[in-house]
C-alpha cells in the first residue's frame, strides 16, 4: 500500500512536470510565431508605402558602368556620401523614410529565401531586432563594400535562412532614389565573431555587399559576398 502510494505520487509529480513542459514549449513556439507574424506584417505595410513613395527604376548596368563608376545613382532621400563605419551611424534627414524610429536607406530582397526588408542606417541591437541594418560601408548601391547585418532567429525571419543561399543566387538592393540593382553571390564562408576583414575589403571600386549573420549555434559568423552586375 505504501509503495503504491509513493508510486502514485511520483506519477502525479511526473504528470505535472510534463504538463508544465508542454505549456512552456507551446508558449515558446507561440511567441516565435507571434513575433514572425507581426514582423512580416509590419515590414510588408512599410515596404508597400516605401515603394509607392520612391518608385522603382530597374537600372540596366553595363560592365563599363561598374568599372568606371559612371552610374548616376542619385539618392536624394537619406543620401550617404561617406562610409557609415562600424556600427552604421549616419546623419538623419527629415526626408529620410523611417521604420520603427530608425532611418531607412533602402530595401533588400532575396527571392530564394523570401526576404523582403527595409535596410536601416545602423546595426545597433535595437535596430536589428526589427529589421536588418548597415554595419559598415558607403550605403546601398554605392561603390565599395556595404555590410548588412541581420539576426538568425528560429522563426526564420531576417537572415535566418542565409545558410540556404549559395554562390550564384541573387539579391536585389533598392536605394532611396528608387534604383534597384541586382547582386550575385560569389563567396560564402564562416568566420569568427571577432573577424572584421570582410568589412574593410577592397572592391576595386565595384559595388558590392556583404551579408553577415550568426550561425545556428551562434559560435561563428556566416558571411556572403555579392557583386552588382
Amino acid at each position: 500500500m505504501f509503495a503504491d502510494s509513493k508510486y502514485s505520487k511520483f506519477l502525479t509529480v511526473l504528470l505535472i512536470v510534463v504538463i508544465i513542459a508542454i505549456i512552456g514549449l507551446v508558449g515558446f513556439l507561440g511567441f516565435d510565431l507571434y513575433q514572425k507574424y507581426f514582423i512580416e506584417k509590419d515590414t510588408k505595410d512599410f515596404l508597400e508605402n516605401y515603394e509607392s513613395e520612391i518608385g522603382t527604376k530597374i537600372k540596366e548596368v553595363t560592365e563599363e558602368d561598374l568599372e568606371n563608376g559612371s552610374m548616376n545613382l542619385e539618392n536624394p532621400v537619406g543620401e550617404i556620401t561617406n562610409s557609415v563605419g562600424i556600427g552604421g551611424q549616419s546623419d538623419s534627414s527629415s526626408n529620410t523614410p523611417k521604420y520603427k524610429g530608425f532611418d531607412v536607406l533602402g530595401r533588400i530582397e532575396i527571392p530564394k529565401t523570401n526576404v523582403d526588408l527595409p535596410i536601416l542606417s545602423q546595426a545597433s541591437n535595437k535596430a536589428i531586432a526589427v529589421a536588418v541594418g548597415i554595419q559598415y560601408g558607403p550605403g546601398p548601391n554605392l561603390p565599395g563594400n556595404t555590410v548588412i547585418a541581420g539576426h538568425n532567429y528560429r522563426n526564420g525571419v531576417f537572415f535566418s535562412n542565409n545558410k540556404k543561399l549559395n554562390i550564384g543566387d541573387v539579391i536585389y538592393i533598392t536605394d532611396n532614389s528608387g534604383t534597384k540593382l541586382k547582386y550575385v553571390i560569389y563567396n560564402k564562408y564562416e568566420t569568427t565573431p571577432e573577424d572584421t576583414n570582410y568589412m574593410v575589403r577592397d572592391t576595386g571600386g565595384s559595388r558590392e555587399i556583404s551579408l553577415t549573420t550568426c550561425t545556428d549555434d551562434s559560435k561563428a559568423r556566416l558571411i556572403l559576398w555579392a557583386k552588382a552586375e
